[in-house]
This record gives C-alpha cells, structure tokens and sequence, in this order.
C-alpha cells in the first residue's frame, strides 16, 4: 500500500493506493487441475484488496473532511455570535458619541450667536441712547471697512 496526500479545498487529505510487488510466486500451481480456479481466486483476492484499500482511503479522507468542517462551523459561529455583535455594538457606540457631539456642538454655536446678538442690541441701543442725546451726528452711518483690521473675535463660554 502507498499513501500520499490530495489537496482539496486547501485541506491535504491522505489517499491510499494498493500495488504488487514483484511477480507471482504461484504462476504455475494447479496446472494438473484447478489452475483456473486459482487464477480466478487471486484475481478476486486482488480486486478485493484494491476495493479495501479505496474504500479505507474515502473513510480516513471522510473523517478528515467531518473534523475540518466542524472546526469552520465553529469559526464560522464565533464570528456570528461573537466577532460580528461585537464589532456593531461597537460602531453603535461611536455613532452615539458622534451623534452627542454634533449636539453639543450645535448648541454651543446656538449660545455664541446669541451672545454675540446681546453684545450687537446693546451696542445699538448705546448708539441710538448718544445719538438721543445728540452726542452724535445723524448722518454717521457706521459702514463696516473691509479692510480695516478689526474682526469679530470668538466667544467662549
């Protein structure tokens, strides 16, 4: 008997195959009679051990397969059950934490231009109260230079 080895599907299963060594020591037995009977025996004998040797051959690559395909279903449930859940529950948290930060961020804009309105109406009132009192001309009218280098600065809070 000889083994080697089959790759299939990238897993090396072993195959046996039978062969004959030599020649046939009993050639010439049962030439008086029986000789057929004895050719015909051998014949059956060394189809019988062919068909043993296949037969042995597909149950070892049969246990191989089962062994190998158990394994890939329990990888296969780990990335199901394990891997996979994991990885969304973890891309649902960031997503809530992008989502809060957006929040705040928007809220934080929301109260710097409303503090920037209060600083814009009480600059105006304080305009209107001078030119009430006639501390300015009528005719000012305050026109923003663009090329001036006042600019509004940022509020924190």
């Amino acid at each position: 008997m000889k083994t080697r080895r089959d790759n299939v599907a990238g897993v090396k299963l072993p195959a046996f195959e039978s062969y004959q060594d030599g020649t046939d020591s009993y050639e010439f037995a049962g030439l008086a009679r029986g000789g057929q009977q004895l050719a015909k025996l051998k014949k059956n004998y060394a189809r019988a051990i062919q068909l043993l040797v296949e037969l042995a051959s597909l149950q070892t690559s049969f246990i191989t397969l089962d062994e190998v395909i158990k394994v890939t279903n329990r990888r296969v449930n780990a990335l199901e059950h394990v891997v996979i859940p994991k990885i969304e529950r973890t891309l649902d948290y960031i997503i809530s934490e992008l989502d809060e930060a957006e929040r705040e961020e928007f809220y934080r804009l929301k109260k710097i231009q409303e503090k920037k309105k209060k600083i814009r109406d009480r600059a105006e009132a304080v305009k209107a109260e001078k030119k009430a009192l006639g501390l300015l001309p009528d005719d000012d009218v305050d026109v923003p230079n663009i090329l001036s280098d006042q600019h509004d600065e940022d509020l924190l809070f």
